[in-house]
Order: structure tokens, then C-alpha cells, then sequence
């Protein structure tokens, strides 16, 4: 048998194979997905829910616009009703607010320019230049954009039409069928099922304290066994300095959480009413940022510990601020594992374990006092890391302190 026949073969045929497995490989995804949308409220869902619930704005909005009103551009209220399809209720209202303000800006503009220079490149040119420097406004926010789009639109159907009348008329039904379609999608939105993320701000807590406690728990084995050097000290340091794109994320998880709540009747079926929490959250966001802060002044001060000291005491200060880290992580799983069900039962456990970890922050400093150690020396980390160690205390000790302050409001005001 030909070599090179059977090699041919081989390549014919292995290309297939690759596309079926690769085919299997996606199916399997999908599946997985969609198991994951059927198991828990989680993304999928919430994604599958807006799917559906954005196709059936769009065929109620073609419905009237396109059956009803018999309309000569009818996906203006669709494409509106599907743009007004956001995550809570409250953005719905917002955004259809400033979508409207929008679009009516861009047709007023091209209606009152048209009249004014009649429909050639110069007026075109003119809508363009005003259109565009409208949608710089503040106030119409990430909507901005949809004057220019409106002008553009509107001047098309504006050249398009027989008479000024027709013209006008024309115009006046672009702002009519936008006003359907934000209707019918903020009706939709607000009936079928509207969005309520309670759970997105314990999430977006949990989130931080988690990465937090991952950083922790890598940076307390090594600096009880003594082991730095300016590779790991420095992979630590840009770990902490990326905690501040997951603060963020944290703070727009708590935002969206508490303006779930606004005009959405859901609201009416829960016992509480959440508005508490979300203080709370917001604190911890912000008391839980302040720790990050002071982890990453102490990844940078242990990044000066290039020379290997190598001494006994530095070996033992060092082991000492890891048993102090080590506290400082049994805090942070803490944190990472709220729970709105059982905050009471966590601020005290939180509350037990900062006193633990005020009593590692006191033999660290007794120790390193105790050991002669060159605190004063600002060439050595010495004295940088127990100014670190201190200030990380305190904010832990103020994270606890929130949490704690939450469930007494809690517990002193309970919602109906």
C-alpha cells in the first residue's frame, strides 16, 4: 500500500472528526448552560428572562405600530421598546426618560432647520453639527448618542415625504411611535417578572472579600516559613492593585440592587424591604475598600524585603505578621460567606475573630519590640509593615463594627 496514499486519507478524514468534536464540545455547553438557567437564579436565567421578555415587547410595539397605527416606519417603536428593556425597572424609567428627550431633540431639530433651508447637503450638514454637539449634554446621559441617530432618521423620512404637511406629520409620528415603544417596554418590563437583585449586592461583598482572602491566604504561609523574594512580594503587589476594578464592580452591584427595589411591585411581596441592607452593603464596600488599601501598602513595604534578612529575629518577626495575616484571612472568608439570612449570627462571629486577631496584632508588636528589632531604621521594613499591620487593624476592626451596626438597625427597625 502507498505511504503516501493512507497519509492522504488521514488528512481527509481528520478534519471532519475535529468539526463533529468541536461540535459535541459546544452542544455540551449549551447544555450545561441551560442547565444552569433551569438550577439557580443565577446570569443565565436572568439573561434567558430578558430575551424573552425583550421579544415580546417588540412584537406588542410592531403590533400596534405596524397593525394598528398602520405606520410608515413602524420599527421605531420596537427598536425602542427593545433599547428600554434594562436590568432594573427604575433604569427602564430613567433611560426612556432621556431616550425620548432624545429623540424628540433630533426631530425637532431636523423639523425646524428643514423648514428653515429646505432638504439639500447644507441643512444635512447643519442638523449633523447640531445634532451632535446636543448629544453632548449631560443630562441626556449614555442616551446622548440618539439625537444624531433621530436627526438622521427623521431627515431621511423628512426628504422622503410629498408636501411640508406630509413632512411634519411624518416627523411627528417618529416621536409617537418612540413614546409607544418606551410605554410598552417599561409596561413590560415592570409586568412580566420585573428584575429584583437583592442578592446582587451580598454578591458583589462577597466578591471582594473573597479576592481579598485569596490574596491573604498566599501572602501568611510564605512569610511563616520565611520564604520572599521580589518575584512572589511582587505578584502580590499587582494582586492587590487589581482589588480596585472588583471594588468598583462591588459598588455597582449594591447601586443595582437598591434601585431594583424602586417602582417595582415585587417589592410588595417580600417581608423586607432592603433599603437597610443596602446601606450596610454600600458600607462594607466602602470599609472593605479601606482594607484593600492597606493590603496593598503591605504587599509594597514587603516588597523591600530584598536583602534576605535572614537573622533570627527577622525570621520570627516575619513569622509573627504571618500568624497576624492568618487572622487577618479568617475575617475576610468570613465576609466572603454574608449572608443576608444570618448577619446576626456572623457579626458575632466576626466580632470573636477580630478580637483574635487584635490579640496576633499585640504579641507582633510586643514581639518586634521585644526582639530589638530596627524600627526606626526607614531603610529596613521593620517599622513600615507594623504601621501596616496597625492601620489594617483598624479598618478590619471598623468592617466588623459596620456589619455589627447594620444588624442592631436591623434589629431595632424591622421592616413590615
Amino acid at each position: 500500500m502507498n505511504p503516501g496514499v493512507g497519509t492522504g486519507m488521514e488528512q481527509e478524514t481528520a478534519p471532519p472528526q475535529r468539526s463533529e468534536a468541536a461540535a459535541q464540545g459546544t452542544l455540551d455547553r449549551m447544555r450545561q448552560w441551560l442547565r444552569r438557567a433551569a438550577g439557580s437564579d443565577g446570569h443565565e436565567r436572568h439573561t434567558l428572562l430578558l430575551i424573552g421578555k425583550s421579544t415580546l415587547a417588540a412584537c406588542v410595539a410592531w403590533a400596534i405600530s405596524y397593525h394598528l397605527m398602520k405606520a410608515q416606519s413602524p420599527a421605531f417603536a420596537p427598536f425602542s421598546a427593545v433599547l428600554m428593556m434594562q436590568v432594573t425597572v427604575y433604569q427602564s424609567v430613567a433611560q426612556s426618560l432621556r431616550y425620548v428627550g432624545a429623540v424628540s431633540a433630533g426631530v425637532a431639530l431636523q423639523g425646524v432647520l428643514g423648514f428653515l433651508a429646505g432638504p439639500d447637503l447644507l441643512t444635512f450638514a447643519l442638523v449633523a453639527l447640531a445634532a451632535l454637539a446636543i448629544g453632548r449634554w449631560s443630562a441626556l446621559g449614555s442616551q446622548g448618542s440618539q439625537v444624531a441617530t433621530a436627526a438622521f432618521f427623521a431627515f431621511s423620512t423628512y426628504i422622503a415625504a410629498a408636501g411640508t404637511a406630509d413632512r411634519f406629520a411624518q416627523l411627528g409620528q417618529i416621536i409617537v411611535l418612540v413614546l409607544i415603544g418606551c410605554g410598552v417596554g417599561v409596561l413590560v418590563n415592570l409586568a412580566v417578572l420585573p428584575p429584583m437583585r437583592y442578592r446582587s449586592a451580598e454578591y458583589g461583598v462577597r466578591t471582594l472579600a473573597h479576592s481579598l482572602c485569596d490574596l491573604v491566604g498566599d501572602m501568611y504561609p510564605a512569610l511563616r516559613e520565611g520564604e520572599l523574594d521580589g518575584e512572589r512580594t511582587g505578584h502580590w503587589r499587582q494582586r492587590a492593585a487589581q482589588t480596585e476594578s472588583i471594588v468598583h464592580q462591588a459598588r455597582t452591584a449594591v447601586r443595582t440592587a437598591k434601585e431594583s427595589v424602586y417602582y417595582n411591585p415585587r417589592r410588595l411581596l417580600r417581608r423586607h424591604q432592603g433599603d437597610t441592607s443596602f446601606s450596610g452593603y454600600g458600607a462594607l464596600v466602602d470599609a472593605l475598600e479601606r482594607v484593600s488599601f492597606q493590603l496593598a501598602s503591605v504587599t509594597r513595604s514587603l516588597e523591600r524585603w530584598d536583602d534576605g534578612d535572614s537573622s533570627p529575629q527577622g525570621r520570627e518577626f516575619l513569622r509573627c505578621f504571618g500568624d497576624f495575616l492568618a487572622s487577618v484571612g479568617v475575617i475576610t472568608r468570613l465576609l466572603s460567606e454574608v449572608d443576608e439570612g444570618r448577619l446576626a449570627e456572623q457579626a458575632r462571629e466576626l466580632c470573636a475573630q477580630s478580637r483574635e486577631a487584635q490579640k496576633c496584632h499585640r504579641r507582633l508588636t510586643e514581639g518586634a519590640e521585644q526582639g530589638l528589632l530596627p524600627l526606626t531604621d526607614h531603610s529596613r521594613p521593620y517599622g513600615i509593615l507594623l504601621a501596616d499591620a496597625s492601620r489594617l487593624m483598624d479598618e478590619l476592626q471598623y468592617t466588623c463594627d459596620v456589619l455589627q451596626q447594620c444588624v442592631e438597625r436591623e434589629t431595632a427597625d424591622p421592616a413590615p
